[in-house]
């Protein structure tokens, strides 16, 4: 990975990285809080060294940045090219849910991470929800249904 981060440092190129605390989440709810994966926490849950974080997207996007540093990665930015909640099909999956996700997600890339301050480029997966995929999780994660009908409104700050 080192002479990948080294030839995008040279280039000026970002890494892209794929950001799912709701996979995080799924895979071990008795030890991981869903106010941290929704960014609802109201205080820190982690406490690190440096930082603290009160949401899982911070700390994933923060370790990201500690490997790449670990490996010479220093001057290499990331775009966050996939987050987002499903809202059907699996564990804690509901509209509610995905709707806490996107708009916290929505308002919080504006402050960056603690580790990295300033706005994140994020973009959210996905704009439609998926009805050619298997049943499941995978088929509910668009903002909006397949007849283009939002699956819960989407606010955006001024």
């Amino acid at each position: 990975m080192g002479p990948i981060l080294q030839f995008f440092a040279n280039n000026g190129a970002l890494l892209l990285v794929n950001v799912y605390a709701y996979f995080a989440y799924a895979g071990d709810p008795a030890n991981i809080r869903l106010d941290y994966a929704l960014f609802a926490a109201s205080e820190p849950v982690v406490i690190d060294v440096q930082f603290n974080y009160s949401n899982m997207f911070d700390a994933i996007v923060d370790s990201v940045y500690y490997a790449m540093e670990n490996i010479g990665g220093h001057e290499v930015g990331i775009v966050v090219s996939e987050t987002g909640w499903p809202s059907d099909g699996g564990t804690a999956t509901t509209i509610d849910n995905a709707q806490t996700y996107i708009t916290k997600l929505i308002k919080h890339v504006g402050q960056g991470t603690p580790k990295r301050p300033g706005s994140l480029e994020t973009y959210i997966f996905a704009m439609f929800n998926e009805n050619q995929k298997p049943a499941g999780v995978e088929q509910h994660w668009g903002l909006f249904y397949p007849q283009k009908t939002p699956v819960f409104p989407i606010i955006f700050p001024k």
